[in-house]
């Protein structure tokens, strides 16, 4: 394969896997090894094993952490305080990406950026969907309330009220109280149902000052 066969076929991939270039390939070794050089000579880069992006100038979009994210490690869903800081509920720059999976918890440092992947057991994971982060680009992220509950969860003493007051969280009016409580109670967690009851406390006096201003 030629690197012009190759832009052909991946060029307007953000991301791209070997196996989209095996396919029917009769040379899978040489197909391997041009991915080895390529990489070598600043062409792609890679992401991970089997991963890989076209490098500038060559690449035609970069892609979204979110979406790399998901591609490191597939299953997984962004959540914690990048999801909050997308969203606007957190003042603060997140610069390393964080996901929940079911895997194994582990750091990961990509020329792409840094990727954090926590675990949560099996009960816990839902409450995400999929939403638009770039031309052609959607990401699994999860959904306001599951992100603070995720966060809250994985946390030390989350659920305190000195720590989800420390959050600084603002525009409240985002998360849905009913959709809170849901959530909180399909954990089936004493942890976040405190945490939960202080946070629907929190909402309620955010909508309160709201009115009165």
């Amino acid at each position: 394969m030629k690197f012009k066969e190759l832009l052909e076929i991946v060029r307007d991939e953000p991301l791209f896997e070997t196996g989209l270039l095996l396919a029917g390939s009769d040379d899978a070794t040489d197909v391997r090894k041009q991915l080895s050089r390529w990489t070598n000579t600043g062409k792609l880069i890679q992401i991970r094993r089997g991963l890989y992006a076209l490098a500038p100038p060559h690449q035609k979009t970069r892609p979204h952490p979110f979406l790399t994210a998901n591609r490191l490690v597939p299953g997984s869903y962004v959540s914690c305080e990048s999801a909050l800081a997308q969203y606007g509920l957190i003042p603060e720059y997140v610069p390393v990406t964080i996901s929940v999976s079911l895997s194994r918890p582990g750091r990961k440092v990509t020329p792409l950026g840094v990727y954090q992947f926590h675990h949560i057991r099996r009960e816990m994971f839902y409450g995400y969907h999929g939403i638009q982060v770039g031309s052609n680009q959607q990401a699994l992220i999860a959904a306001p309330e599951k992100a603070l509950l995720d966060l809250i969860h994985l946390k030390k003493q989350g659920d305190r009220g000195e720590y989800l007051q420390s959050l600084r969280l603002q525009h409240m009016d985002q998360l849905n109280p009913e959709r809170l409580s849901e959530f909180a109670e399909k954990a089936q967690s004493k942890k976040l149902t405190r945490a939960c009851e202080t946070l629907l406390q929190m909402i309620h006096k955010e909508k309160s000052e709201y009115r009165i201003l």
